[in-house]
């Protein structure tokens, strides 16, 4: 190995010693909708238990779900991405323009989860990374009592920007986060 890094010297080419991840990257079409549903309600429940009463989180409906990530995907404007195995879903995120005016940021990321067994992977990384311009602000909102994913955020250059909000579905708290344009991340 050369002193400059984990590629042989010999090799006159580059060659990354990190495996291939075993996901893939794409954005949703209809066809993806189910699958879309049942990773999103699995996150829910995986993410959100003790932060959201279990009766919300018990309600959620696959055929319901499904049909409005149908609606979403038709649309196919590339702003749903998913990561799969296969043809499971293992995270996904959706982002576009912001929803409130006046708008604090260029983009917002309006979602984003991966399951549970996939936390430390790297796929949320892959999955921001997939999203975010380094040129373009984003906001986000995120729940006040989720370090975890406040850290994560925090990571990327995203900061509360001291705004508030109820979560439409239960009690808890939300918190906006903003990215600036100009900022650079792992």
């Amino acid at each position: 190995m050369s002193a400059s890094g984990p590629y042989p010297a010999a090799a006159g080419r580059r060659m990354s010693t990190a495996p291939e991840p075993p996901w893939t990257i794409l954005p949703a079409t209809p066809v993806h909708a189910r699958a879309l549903a049942v990773c999103n309600i699995a996150c829910w429940r995986e993410a959100y238990h003790g932060l959201v009463p279990d009766h919300l989180l018990d309600a959620f409906d696959v055929d319901h779900s499904a049909a409005s990530w149908a609606r979403a995907a038709r649309r196919n404007d590339g702003t749903i991405l998913i990561a799969r195995i296969g043809d499971e879903i293992i995270g996904f995120t959706r982002y576009g323009p912001p929803q409130e005016q006046p708008a604090v940021a260029e983009r917002e990321l309006a979602a984003m989860y991966v399951r549970a067994r996939w936390y430390g992977t790297g796929l949320a990384h892959a999955l921001l990374g997939a999203v975010l311009e380094p040129g373009r602000s984003c906001s986000l909102w995120v729940f006040d009592r989720n370090p975890r994913a406040r850290a994560f955020y925090a990571k990327y250059g995203f900061a509360p920007d001291g705004t508030e909000r109820a979560e439409r579905f239960g009690a808890a708290t939300e918190i906006r986060m903003v990215r600036p344009a100009v900022v650079s991340g792992p």
